[in-house]
C-alpha cells in the first residue's frame, strides 16, 4: 500500500481539542462529520475536478440523445428527409463513441481518486492507532479495535468507492436533464415541480427512520464481530470447560439482534424505494394529462412530448436516487462518527515538541514523588503515591511485593507508556517527557511474562529485535540466550515457523528466543516483568542462564514473583500501597525482619507445602 501522500486529516489530528460531547440520548452532529470524511478528497482536487468535467461531458453526450429523437419525430419523418437522417445517424454514432471514451476516462479517474482517498483513510486510522499507544490497547478489547477497522473503516471507504462518485454524476446528469426539459417546456417542467416535492410528503419520515435504524444495525454489527473475536480467541478454554453450547448461545444472541435491527432497516428501505416510485410515477400520469392539452392546443410539438417524458424519467429517477443516496451517506456517518471521534482522541502520552536525543545512555532512573492513577484524569485510586526511586547506572534492581502494589507499573513509566499525575521522572538527569520517544525505545529492552512470537521463522523473530542484524549475529544472540541447541534441534532449525504467537514452542523456549531477540537490539535498560513466573523449573533455570547474558553490564529492572530468582540482584525494593516500604540487598533485608523477609517466609510455606502434596 502507498503510504507517501499526505493525509489529508491532518486538520483532525489527534492533538485537536476533542469536540463537547452529545447530551444522552442526543443525535451526533453529522455535518462535522461529513466535512471530515470527505477532506480526503482535498489532496487530489485537481483529479476531482477533471472527473466533474468528464461527468459533464459524459452526462451531457447522454441526454443529447433524446434531442435526436425529437428531430427524427418532428423533422425527419414528416419531411422524409433522409439526408438529414444519414447526417443524424452519424452524429448519433459519433455520440457514442464519445460516451465510450469519456466512460473510460471516468472510471479511470474515479477509481484512482477513490482508492487513494480509502487508501490515506485507512493510513490515517493505523497510525493514530499506533499514536494512541499502549494506554489504547489495555482501556480496549482487540476484538473491539478489530471490529471498529474491519467495519466503520471498510464503510467509509465504500463511500469513496460508491455512494460520493455516484452523488456527483447523479447531481450533474439531473440539473443538464432538468435544463434539457426547461429548454423544450417550461409549463411542463413546472409540473415537475409539485411532483417532486410531493416525494417529501412521507419522504423524510421514512428517510428518518432508515436513518436511525442503520445507525442500531451498525452497533449490533460491531458487537457481533466483537463477539466473533472472542469465540476465536477464546476456543481453547470453551473446550476445556466443555462451554461451547453456551458461547454459542451467545453468539446466535448477537446474530438474532444483528439480523432483526437489519430487517428492520431494509424494511424502511423497502418503503422508501416505493414512495420514491410512487412519486414521480404520479408525475409522470400529470405530465401526459397537461401534455395532451399543450399537443391539442398546438404549443408543443409530439417530438418535443416524447423528449420530455424521457428527460423526466431519468431526471426523477437519478435525482430521487441521489436524495436516497445522501440519505445512505447520513446513516454511513453514524459510523464515521466513530471514526472522527477516534481520530480526535488525544494520546495520553505525547512527544515533547522539542524531543531531547540520547547518544551514549548510561540508565541512571529516579522516581521522585510520583503520583500516578490509570483512571483518566488520575481520579482513581493512585497506584503509586508519592513515590521516591533510584537505580543507579549498570545496577540490578529488583521490584517486589504483593500483588496490585504498582511493580509493573513502574516499568510502564519508566517505557512512557503512561505519564504521572504528579512527580518527575528522569534518566541521565533528563526528564523522561522530553526525550524522544526513539532515543528512550530504542534505550529501553523488555522481556514480559507473555512473549508475543510472530507467526513466521525463529530467524525473523530474532531479527525484529535489529533488522539489520546479519546472520553471525542472529547466530551469537541465540547462543547467548541459551537458545541455540534447541532451536537447531527444530524441525528446519532458525527457518522453522514457530506458529501464531510461537504456539509451536514451549514456554521456556519462547522466552529465550525473546532473550535472544533483546541481546541483538543491546539495550541500555533491561525491563524485565516477572519474566518466569509461568514457567516450570527446568525452564526457569534455563532462562535465568540466559539472563546472566542479557543482564551483563546493563541497567536492569526487573519486577520478580520468584523471590529466588533475585537473591544476586545489587539491590531490592518492596513496594507496599504504591510507595517504596524496604530498599536493600537480598541479606539486608532479611537482617531487617520486615515486609520482605514476610514474603520469601510466605513463598517457603507455600514451597513446601507443594512439596507435601507433590
Amino acid at each position: 500500500m502507498q503510504t507517501q501522500s499526505r493525509s489529508p486529516a491532518s486538520s483532525a489530528s489527534p492533538a485537536a481539542p476533542v469536540s463537547p460531547a452529545a447530551p444522552e440520548g442526543a443525535p451526533p452532529k453529522l455535518w462535522p462529520v461529513y466535512v471530515w470524511s470527505v477532506s480526503f478528497l482535498k489532496p487530489y482536487a485537481g483529479l476531482f475536478l477533471l472527473l466533474l468535467l468528464v461527468m459533464g461531458v459524459l452526462s451531457a453526450a447522454e441526454l443529447i440523445v433524446p434531442q435526436f429523437i425529437r428531430t427524427f419525430i418532428d423533422q425527419i419523418v414528416p419531411e422524409r428527409d433522409w439526408r438529414r437522417f444519414h447526417l443524424l445517424l452519424a452524429g448519433l454514432g459519433g455520440v457514442i463513441l464519445l460516451v465510450l471514451g469519456a466512460s473510460m476516462l471516468n472510471n479511470l479517474l474515479q477509481r484512482h481518486l477513490q482508492e487513494k482517498a480509502a487508501r490515506d483513510l485507512q493510513h490515517t486510522i493505523f497510525t493514530h492507532l499506533r499514536k494512541l499507544g499502549f494506554a489504547y490497547y489495555e482501556q480496549n478489547p482487540v476484538g473491539q479495535t478489530l471490529s471498529f477497522l474491519n467495519t466503520e473503516v471498510a464503510a467509509l471507504q465504500n463511500m469513496y468507492r460508491t455512494h460520493f462518485p455516484f452523488m456527483i454524476s447523479g447531481s450533474i446528469f439531473s440539473l443538464i436533464s432538468i435544463a434539457m426539459m426547461a429548454s423544450l417546456s417550461l409549463r411542463l417542467t413546472a409540473v415537475v415541480i409539485p411532483c417532486f416535492l410531493l416525494y417529501y410528503l412521507f419522504g423524510p419520515m421514512l428517510e428518518r427512520k432508515a436513518s436511525l435504524t442503520g445507525k442500531v444495525m451498525s452497533e449490533h454489527r460491531v458487537a457481533e464481530n466483537q463477539k466473533v473475536y472472542e469465540s476465536v480467541s477464546a476456543l481453547t478454554e470453551l473446550r476445556v470447560f466443555a462451554a461451547e453450547p453456551w458461547d454459542l448461545r451467545r453468539f446466535l444472541e448477537k446474530v438474532a439482534t444483528f439480523n432483526a435491527s437489519m430487517i428492520r432497516t431494509y424494511w424502511y428501505a423497502y418503503w422508501r424505494g416505493t414512495n420514491r416510485r410512487l412519486t414521480y410515477n404520479v408525475g409522470a400520469v400529470a405530465i401526459f394529462i397537461y401534455g395532451f392539452y399543450l399537443l391539442k392546443g398546438g404549443s408543443l410539438s409530439v417530438g418535443a412530448f416524447v423528449s420530455f417524458i424521457l428527460y423526466y424519467f431519468t431526471a426523477m429517477h437519478r435525482l430521487t436516487a441521489v436524495v436516497t443516496n445522501v440519505t445512505e451517506q447520513k446513516v454511513l456517518m453514524y459510523q464515521a462518527e466513530r471514526l472522527y471521534r477516534f481520530v480526535r482522541q488525544s494520546p495520553e502520552v505525547e512527544e515533547a515538541a522539542q524531543p531531547v536525543h540520547w547518544r551514549e545512555p548510561r540508565g541512571h532512573i529516579r522516581f521522585r514523588g510520583v503520583t500516578f492513577a490509570y483512571r483518566q484524569g488520575g481520579q482513581g485510586k493512585p497506584v503509586l503515591q508519592s513515590c521516591d526511586l533510584e537505580v543507579r547506572p549498570g545496577e540490578r534492581f529488583a521490584l517486589v511485593g504483593t500483588t496490585g502494589n504498582g511493580k509493573s507499573t513502574v516499568l510502564k513509566l519508566i517505557g512512557r507508556f503512561y505519564d504521572p499525575q504528579e512527580g518527575e521522572i528522569t534518566i541521565d538527569g533528563v526528564p523522561l517527557n522530553r526525550l524522544s520517544f526513539s532515543s528512550l525505545r530504542q534505550s529501553l529492552g523488555y522481556v514480559m511474562q507473555e512473549t508475543y512470537l510472530f507467526g513466521t521463522t525463529v530467524r525473523d523473530n530474532i531479527k525484529f529485535g535489529r533488522p539489520q542484524a546479519g546472520e553471525d549475529e542472529v547466530v551469537a544472540a541465540a547462543r547467548a540466550a541459551y537458545a541455540h541447541d534447541f532451536i537447531e534441534a527444530l524441525p528446519d532449525g532458525y527457518d522453522t515457523i514457530v506458529g501464531e504467537r510461537g504456539v509451536k514452542l514451549s514456554g521456556g523456549q519462547k522466552q529465550r528466543i525473546a532473550i535472544a531477540r533483546m541481546l541483538i537490539k543491546n539495550p541500555a535498560v533491561v525491563l524485565l516483568d516477572e519474566a518466569t513466573s509461568t514457567l516450570d523449573n527446568t525452564s526457569e533455570a534455563e532462562v535465568q542462564k540466559a539472563f546472566g547474558s542479557l543482564l551483563h553490564g546493563r541497567t536492569v529492572v526487573a519486577v520478580a514473583h520468584r523471590l529466588s530468582t533475585v537473591k544476586d540482584f545489587d539491590r531490592i525494593a518492596v513496594i507496599e500501597d504504591g510507595r517504596v516500604a524496604e530498599i536493600g540487598t537480598y541479606d539486608e533485608l532479611m537482617r531487617l525482619d520486615g515486609a520482605f523477609r514476610h514474603l520469601v517466609q510466605g513463598q517457603e510455606r507455600e514451597a513446601e507445602k507443594e512439596a507435601a502434596h507433590g
